[in-house]
This record gives C-alpha cells, structure tokens and sequence, in this order.
C-alpha cells in the first residue's frame, strides 16, 4: 500500500461532537458542512480574495432525529447531496461569474442542472437497461442485472475519464484533492495549514466517488435478488426506480461502516478498490486551492462553535 492510501485508511479522529466533517467541491471552491452549519468558500477569479458563504441547516432531514437512524440516514445523505450539494454549486456558478462582469440567474443555473440531470439518467440508467436488454434474452435473468451492472461501471469510469481532460473539470477534481486534504488533515489532529494539508492524502473512504462504487456494487446484489422471480421489462423498469432509495440507504452504511472501522485490516483491504476509484476524480491541489479547502472547513467549525455558544445561553 503506498502512502496516499495508508493515510487515507488509518485511524480516523471526529470533531469534538463526534461529527464527521464533509463537503464537495464546486466551481473555483469548496463546501463544508458540519452537523448544523456548512460553509462555503470560493476563490474570485479576478482579485484572488477568497469569499465565504456561512449559514445553516435547518430542513427537517438535518435537524430531525428520525433521519440519523441507521439506513434512514442514507435517503438523508441522498436529499442532502440534492439540496445542499445543489445549492453549494449555483452560488459557486454566481459568484465565478459574477466576478468575470457575467450575470447568471437562479432560473438559468436551474436548467442548466436539469439538463444535466436529464443526461446522467439516459447515460447511466437508460443505456445500460437498452444494452443489457439486447445482449441478454430474458430482462428478468441474473444474466440481464449482470450485464446491466458491467455496462453502467463502464459507463461511468469512460464518462469520468473523458470529462478529466477538460481544463475546467480538472480544476474541479484539484479542489476535490483539497477538500480531502483539508478533513484528512484535521481528522488526524495535525494543524489545520497547507504545510500540513499538503502532505495528507487526496484519498478519503467517505468520497462520494468511493460511494458511487459501492452503489454500482450494491445495486448488482438487489437486482439479482429481483431477478429471482423474473419480472418483464416494465416490472424491471419499476424496480430500478423504487430500489434507489434501497440501494442508497445500503451503500451508504457500507461506506459508514468502512470509515469508522478503517484501521481493520479486512476493510482496509475492501477499501482499497473504493480508495482506487477516486483517483478518477481528484487530482493534486496547488497551495491556493488548499488555502480555499482549509477556509471552508474553519469557517464551518467557528459557525458551529457560534452556534454551540448562542444553544447553552
């Protein structure tokens, strides 16, 4: 194992809440989030000063109990990857734009997502099922879920490799590198700065890279046990939009699972294929892009502390 991995799969330390600290990256940027405030911070193309966007998580799937149950908590993480995810990503589009003097509006970044959402869906939900379906005769046979499972990992692996030689997404997966950096860098309890950032790994076992594997994964496993009473295709149609919801809650505690046991020998062998997988979307960060990281997840800890202070008045 080379050293990126070791570091990504050692002991793992938690906020003094006993949070696991997370986010994404965005365009030019990086979103944290702790268990009630999140943060975002953005580097402007022309000043090169960074902004920052605080607030808090007040919908029901952040505040209320009932979501942090076991496989609840993964439809959470699913709404929360839509909401927040989502709403991180347009104000990072506005703020990149808005300092090149364009004007993009709320309605425009909302179709333009849309759109894309519309393109995954026919990607990597309706051409696996068309292409199974003419290679396997009987849409209800393990045949049939196991050449649909192959053509959709194929299909997401050739999609992510193509996109990485863009110039623009590159800068995406560098600030993806980041945000693991910056976690990795506090989970072990080293000083949160980009000397010490610089050297941790851009590997994390709770990337949501590694879960779309494990998701790929899961879904091969449910819609065989599907296969065994041999729906049609309509019935095969309908049990791949109602098994999301399963397969999500699932992988999502696998992944769980993983991160808080990582310093086990069996799962950090099974977390070597999910660590692999993320080197399709990260890439190495330079010094400023670290500096954005490490001002996303502070800005997301003090608005947690803030908080903290404000609940025990």
């Amino acid at each position: 194992m080379s050293a990126p991995e070791a570091a990504a799969t050692g002991p793992v330390a938690r906020g003094a809440d006993g949070f696991f600290y997370g986010g994404q990256a965005v365009v030019e940027g990086v979103m944290m989030r702790g268990p009630r405030c999140y943060a975002v911070a953005v580097r402007l193309p022309g000043s090169g000063r960074i902004q920052v966007l605080r607030g808090e998580l007040r919908a029901p799937i952040y505040t209320r109990p009932v979501w942090r149950r076991p496989f609840l908590r993964g439809l959470a993480a699913l709404a929360e990857q839509l909401h927040l995810g989502t709403r991180s990503l347009s104000w990072s589009v506005r703020v990149a734009a808005g300092a090149q003097d364009v004007e993009i509006g709320g309605r425009e970044v909302a179709v333009s997502l849309g759109v894309a959402l519309a393109f995954s869906l026919g990607l990597f939900f309706g051409l696996p099922l068309l292409g199974a379906s003419l290679a396997v005769r009987g849409s209800g046979s393990f045949g049939f879920v196991l050449v649909e499972g192959m053509l959709r990992v194929a299909l997401v692996v050739a999609y992510l490799l193509a996109v990485g030689l863009l110039p623009d997404v590159r800068r995406v997966f560098q600030y993806h590198g980041a945000e693991h950096k910056a976690i990795n860098t506090f989970e072990v309890g080293l000083p949160l700065d980009v000397p010490h950032a610089r050297l941790a790994s851009v590997l994390h076992p709770r990337c949501g890279t590694g879960f779309l594997l494990v998701v790929l994964a899961v879904s091969v496993l449910v819609f065989s046990l599907v296969a065994v009473v041999h729906p049609n295709l309509p019935w095969v149609l309908v049990s791949r939009v109602a098994g999301v919801g399963v397969i999500a809650s699932l992988s999502f505690e696998c992944i769980r699972f993983m991160a808080r046991h990582r310093d086990n020998r069996l799962v950090r062998i099974a977390l070597l294929p999910v660590l692999a997988t993320q080197r399709l979307t990260t890439r190495e960060p330079d010094d400023r892009m670290l500096e954005v990281a490490i001002a996303a997840l502070n800005a997301a800890r003090e608005e947690e502390t803030q908080r903290t202070v404000e609940v025990r008045r």
